[in-house]
């Protein structure tokens, strides 16, 4: 196999540095299945992990890009053969594997999906970790007993990948959707998504956040973490329910026990990286069919691998919204 482009990520006297370079095969990491990556995407853990914002990478040098979609060229396993288009997100990849920011990659066999009917390879990486997380999310709160007569479901982060693609899904499956997000401008955006509502952040006072407010929802879905979580707790409804995904805001969560031990709230963590195997088949399963986002290629934009720099910088300083797609062909 020729040299191919990639897109690596290296530290240098304590700083991370990251460019293009050309690859070869003999300097993969061990895998099973080798696919000629057809696209990737951008997610808010891939900036981070491209700039140094944010301490994401575990081993150096590393390829970037926690997702990846194309076709198998080679497989040492016999569930997947030459020409099988497949996804693989999460696990290691892009952080402690080589991931896929470039024209091939090699997994682990038990890390790939096999592309689902209904949707493409660039579907699958218009949802990418960012649509899983947000379908794994919604898919945990109605196992704890979410429904949409329940109530109204809040998601935060509104206008991130995670935040559109959960706000398209819960409208999708019936839900009344209220958006909370910082940014005034994409109101329109978020109610051509599907929000019934848009609620933003500066109307909330955050500094006086009671242990138990007004009773308000039946779900939330939250990317941000810190204070804005702390105030979801305490407005949510009896026997309410909250995804807790991201941490944009802050790591920190400064609550009491009122809303888990006198509404009977739940609060459940969401991990997209390590989800078991059957789990992981059974969401994409459904992102492939009733949780399809309605307006998927409206909230993605593609750019080709060339491109990708500048847009770690957008996602750094909040100024991106949807999902990104990179044409690694």
């Amino acid at each position: 196999m020729d040299p191919f482009k990639a897109y690596l990520i290296d530290q240098k006297e304590g700083k991370v540095c990251a460019g293009f370079t050309q690859f070869t095969e003999d300097r993969l990491d061990k895998g099973e299945v080798m696919l000629r990556v057809a696209y990737s995407s951008v997610n808010y853990k891939d900036a981070l992990a491209a700039t140094g914002a944010g301490r994401i990478i575990r081993r150096f040098p590393c390829i970037g890009g926690i997702d990846m979609a194309g076709r198998v060229v080679a497989s040492g396993d016999p569930r997947f053969k030459p020409g099988d288009e497949v996804i693989a997100t999460s696990y290691d990849i892009g952080v402690a594997h080589h991931g896929g920011y470039a024209e091939y990659g090699r997994v682990p066999a038990d890390w790939v999906v096999p592309l689902p009917k209904g949707l493409t390879l660039h579907e699958a990486m218009a949802l990418g970790t960012a649509g899983y997380t947000a379908a794994l999310g919604i898919v945990r709160m109605e196992e704890n007993g979410l429904r949409p007569e329940n109530g109204k479901v809040i998601v935060s982060g509104a206008t991130g990948g995670v935040g559109s693609i959960a706000i398209d899904i819960l409208a999708r499956l019936g839900y009344e959707v209220v958006a909370l997000t910082g940014k005034e401008s994409q109101a329109d955006y978020l109610k051509g998504l599907g929000a019934k509502e848009v609620m933003l952040r500066a109307s909330l006072d955050l500094a006086r956040i009671k242990p138990l407010d007004k009773t308000l929802w039946a779900g939330a879905v939250d990317n941000l973490g810190g204070e804005v979580l702390a105030w979801m707790a305490s407005t949510m409804q009896q026997n309410g329910t909250i995804a807790s995904i991201g941490l944009a805001a802050s790591m920190s969560l400064n609550t009491t026990v009122a809303p888990f031990i006198l509404r009977g709230a739940s609060l459940l963590g969401i991990d997209s990286g390590y989800t078991a195997m059957p789990l992981r088949r059974r969401v994409w399963e459904r992102l492939a069919g009733d949780m399809k986002p309605a307006h998927l290629a409206g909230m993605t934009r593609t750019v080709r691998l060339d491109d990708l720099p500048p847009v770690f910088d957008e996602f750094i300083k909040g100024q991106a919204h949807g999902r990104v797609v990179v044409d690694c062909a």
